[in-house]
Order: C-alpha cells, then structure tokens, then sequence
C-alpha cells in the first residue's frame, strides 16, 4: 500500500514514478469508500487524482501556491498534505471541511466553494509574490464548466498582460455540475479533437531533438500551425501561452509539463483533459448525480438511504412543468443547475423555453430581464448561496424596472455539509434592501405550489425561498389564498404569537406543543411575506400578546424578525419581541439538524429562550 507512506505535504515524492499508477487507483479506492459514507463531492475528485498527484511532485508546498477553482475537486490534495486519517469527519460538524480552508493547513492558500474565481485570485497572489520580491509559483485550478463564468474572463484578459510566471491549469472534463454550455464549450470542442495538429507538433519536436536553432524557428512559427489546425486559440490570441490538450489521467506527462509552464515568464495556460468520474463505473456513467452526493452503497452506486417523500425540488419541477402547459409566456433558466434545481423535466418538455445560462449568475439575471421586458414571465431557478453573486443585477436591472421575474430561491436557508460557502442564509437580507421586491417563504409543499403559481402572475419581481430537503407535507389543511403581503393565522390563542418564515412554521408546532406542556397558550402565525411584512396583522397581534417572537432560518440583520421588531417601535406598540434568527456569522459544516442546536434556532432551544424572556 503506497497510500500508507503518505503521511505529511511531500511524502509522494518518496513514491517511485513506476508506482504512481498504482497510487491513483488506491487514492480511488480511499475516495470512494470514504465518501460512501460520509457523502460529499465524489465524480470531480475522482477526475482530478493524477492532476493533483503530478501537482505535489512538480511544486513545493507549501511554498507554491495552488488555488483550486470552487474547492470541490481538492480531496486528493488533503489526502496529499497530511488528512487523510480526517476523512471518516468529512463535512461533519467539527470535522474536515469539504473545500480548501487556510485555517486546516498551510498548504490551502485560498478558501473557495463558489465559481471562476481562481484565475482572479491567483493574479492577485502573483502581485503579492512580485511585490515582496519572493520566487514562488502561483497555479489556479479551473474546470471548463468554471469558464462559463464572467468572473474568469475578466481575469484572463488581466493576465494576458503578464511579464511574471502564473501558470492557469484548465481540467477539461466536459462538465460542470450538469454538462458544460454555451460557446466555450464548442471551442475546446475542437481542441480536443484537433489531433492533426497535437502528432505534428510531436512528430516535429521528436526529430529536431536538441537541436536549438531549429526549435527556437519553430516556435516562432508555431502560432501560424495552431491558427490553422486549432480553430481560434483563443487563450494564445489574448496573449496567454497554450500548452496542451494534455493527457490529465498521465502523472509523468503532468508533471514535465508544469515544470516547463514554470520557467515561462508569463501565464501560461495548461489545458488538461480528465474524466469526471474517472475509475468508478456509476460515476462515470452518472456524473452529475455523483458531483455531490448522499452516503451510497459501492457495489451498485445506490443511495444508502433512498428517499421515500418527494422533496421540494420536486415539488418544484412539476408545477413548473404544469405552468410551462398552461402559459406559453413563462420560461425557466438556470445557471448550470438544471438536474439541481429541478428544471431537467421542463427543459425535456419545452426546449425552447429552457435557458442554461452557465455558471453565470449576473448574466442569468439580466437575460431574465430582458425577457421579462420582452413580453415573457421568467423563472430564474437557483441556489440561495449563488444567487448572491448577482446583487447588482437584481437591483439595476430588475427592481429598478420593477420587472415580473420570479426568482425561486432554492437551498434557502441552513443546507449543512458544505458549510459557509453555501449555507443559503443571506438572501432575504440582501433582498430586503431592493425597493419593488417581494420575497414569499411557503410552509409545506402546498403552499410553494401556490406561491409560484401566483408569482408567475403577479406584476413585479417576486422571490420564493425554500429549503433543500424533503417537503414537509403537514398542515395542508391551512391553504389560504395567496394574497401580497398577508400572512396565515395557524392556530390562535394568547399570550405568545409565533410568527414563523418557511420551514420554521414546522419547528413552530413543535415550539407551541412544548409551551403548551408548560401552560402557556401560543399562537402560530405563517409569516408567508417576510416582503412586505403584514403589519395589520402584527398590529392586531400585538393588542392580544404578551410576546412576538419571530422565527426565521436566515441571519438577523436585515431578517424578518429586524423588520417586525422596527415596525413595533414606530408604532410604539405595547409588546415584547424576542427576535429567533442566525447570528451574523458564517456558519460552519454540520448536519442541518446539529447546526440548529448550535445556533439556537431549534424547536427547544426556543422554547427556552421564550421561557426565560416571559421570566425576566
């Protein structure tokens, strides 16, 4: 077992080149296993062993620097670096963290979890290098599903004016999280399978050998060959030097060529071809499914524990499907979320009103606008997390326009094993501050049926937040009409009035049902709106109340609960408000279950905060 002999940052290069191969296939081997068990990101590591193996042999860490675009693919690089008897705690509460965090080991220089930021950041290393006069090499990690990001396109054209070393790896491996799209993806296309120009280049360079003078002609004339047999060279026209394809499943190959992109005084670009999934038949068949996924049985792939309740996503692929039936004037995009999201069946059935936008967030809202301007009813289904990315989008231009986008906020709220980078608890703060916006949470899964329904008809930009998980599927006997800006009355009594957003009217029942065990009678209040709050209601509540306690999975400032607490103090109404929100932090890895006990956002929890704000 070489895996064994690997126990610190370094240790491979202890491993002879004949055995590299049978490294790869036990790194795989650790991987799935490990993963198997824990979930977690499975298909991207397995297309990036050999990459990040002849990155370790060919660098110095951690002198060098690699920045990994996303984080997801960086299994191997912890394994490499001295965690690998961390990863039975993989994306548990405490333990190792999915993704590159400085605060694990000096060998993650950047933390990442969201898109096409790699190159940016590296750019910026490399000024920080050249600045201090120091010698070490910087190499950002980007998939081809990353490109489809603007981000990286304004740090390529930065780099094209490079004197200094910066080497840029692009792991082609056709996908992002669902199939890569869009221009980008047919240019490497043709790289790929420019194999005319790949043999002559060998061919030639093999018979030359050391012969300088004559190497030195050919490379002043290679880019007249890569124009004619590489259609575009693109990244050699923006003044970015191109190496390859190469092979990124060849450790030998890898390693030479980052140690020759190294002495080049310039940035390089190396582009790699892997295969996501590469050595685990299910995930090479499946591997959107296996970008992220659940604890699985290894023998067939299967889920551990299959679901047995539809969960909303579904819930939200086939009103979309039903909507799409109804009205020829509501289209759905994504930003290369598709299988995510729930959009796969309404892009199968109306191709025509499918738009994958790639991972391109601010190009996905104001391609939403334009077709909202244009007659059309856009959905704009994506992850709370992301969505953050395209702020100045939903601001100019769609608020400002007051424009009838729907944004269905998916993963809202605390999603659990990804930890910080994805915990989608931002966005109703972030949406508040927009003027013209509404922002709707539904209870159950009833209740996102209809709201979507409704948005899909109102005239202005609406948003609909709602969890990642199983729907709950209680309380379907409340389904009041949707009305903007009204809330839904559970069950009414004294004393306390739970006023709950979304999922947390789940948590409020339980709330109630351990207040009423100590005597205490309780209201329970669907907020529905946490944009426009109904202060009509709050109002009445406050003349029949001791206590609002406001209940929300999102953080304080800028909340739900910010805004009713703001609204009593206007008006000077005489009641207490016990705020239940996330603190304004970042909040860690965990399950979903355990970052609530944490946070103090769990059914007991905030029972015994109500008990000891009603004793005071």
């Amino acid at each position: 077992m070489f895996l064994e002999q690997i126990n610190n940052t370094g240790d491979i290069k202890k491993i002879p080149q004949s055995k590299y191969n049978i490294l790869a296939q036990e790194i795989r081997e650790f991987l799935i296993d490990k993963i198997s068990v824990t979930g977690g990101h499975l298909a991207s590591n397995l297309g990036a062993v050999e990459l990040t193996m002849a990155l370790h042999l060919a660098l110095n860490l951690p002198k060098d620097k690699i920045i990994w675009d996303v984080g997801h693919q960086a299994y191997t690089h912890k394994i490499l670096t001295g965690r690998k008897d961390k990863f039975d705690t993989l994306r548990q509460f405490g333990g190792l963290s999915g993704f590159p965090k400085r605060c694990e080991s000096d060998t993650d220089c950047f933390d990442t979890g969201h898109s096409s930021n790699s190159i940016s950041a590296g750019l910026g290393m490399v000024k920080a290098r050249d600045l201090a006069g120091d010698d070490y090499a910087v190499v950002s990690v980007i998939g081809d599903g990353s490109l489809t990001g603007g981000l990286a396109y304004e740090a390529l054209n930065n780099a094209s004016k490079l004197d200094t070393n910066f080497i840029i790896i692009l792991n082609d491996n056709e996908m992002s999280i669902s199939e890569s799209v869009g221009g980008m993806r047919k240019y490497l296309n043709n790289v790929r399978t420019a194999q005319g120009y790949l043999t002559l280049k060998e061919d030639v360079f093999a018979q030359v050998g050391n012969n300088h003078k004559v190497v030195e002609s050919i490379r002043r004339a290679k880019n007249s060959f890569k124009q004619l047999f590489v259609p575009g060279m693109v990244f050699e026209n923006l003044g970015i030097t191109y190496l390859g394809p190469v092979d990124g499943h060849d450790v030998a190959s890898l390693e030479k060529t980052i140690k020759e992109a190294r002495k080049v005084k310039k940035a390089v670009m190396i582009h790699v071809m892997t295969k996501k999934g590469k050595g685990y038949g299910p995930a090479e068949r499946h591997p959107a499914r296996f970008h992220g996924t659940e604890p699985f049985i290894v023998e067939n792939g299967l889920p551990r524990n299959p679901r047995t309740t539809s969960n909303y996503q579904d819930i939200f692929s086939t009103v979309m499907c039903k909507l799409g039936a109804r009205d020829e004037k509501v289209v759905a995009i994504t930003a290369a979320m598709a299988d995510g999201t729930g959009l796969k069946r309404f892009r199968n059935i109306y191709p025509d009103r499918f738009i994958d936008a790639g991972i391109a967030e601010e190009h996905a809202v104001s391609y939403a606008a334009g077709m909202a301007a244009g007659g059309y009813r856009p959905v704009f289904a994506v992850y709370s997390s992301f969505l953050q990315r395209a702020y100045d989008q939903i601001l100019e231009d769609v608020c400002l326009q007051k424009l009838p986008v729907v944004f269905a906020i998916d993963r809202a709220g605390l999603v659990g094993s990804d930890g910080e980078t994805h915990q989608g608890i931002f966005d109703v703060a972030f949406l508040s501050s927009m003027p013209n916006m509404h922002i709707m949470a539904p209870k159950n899964k009833w209740e996102l049926s209809d709201m979507l329904k409704y948005a899909v008809t109102f005239d202005g930009p609406t948003a609909i937040r709602y969890p990642r998980g199983n729907a709950y599927d209680g309380l379907k006997e409340f389904r009041a009409p949707i009305e903007m800006g009204k809330c839904e009355p559970i069950y009414e009594e004294k004393d306390i009035c739970l006023l709950a957003v979304g999922c947390m009217v789940k948590i409020g029942e339980e709330v109630r049902e351990i207040l009423h065990s100590k005597g205490l009678k309780c209201s329970l209040v669907n907020a529905r709106f946490v944009k426009p709050i109904d202060t009509d209601y709050i109002h009445a509540a406050a003349a029949d109340h001791k206590l609002l306690v406001t209940m929300e999975e999102n953080v304080a400032s800028g909340g739900y609960g910010e805004k009713v607490r703001d609204y009593v103090d206007e008006e000077r109404l005489d009641v207490g408000v016990l705020n239940i929100a996330i603190p304004d932090e970042f909040v860690t890895h965990g399950s979903v279950d355990r970052l609530r006990k944490e946070l103090g956002i769990d059914a007991q929890s905030i029972a015994d905060r109500i008990m000891q704000e009603i004793h005071r």
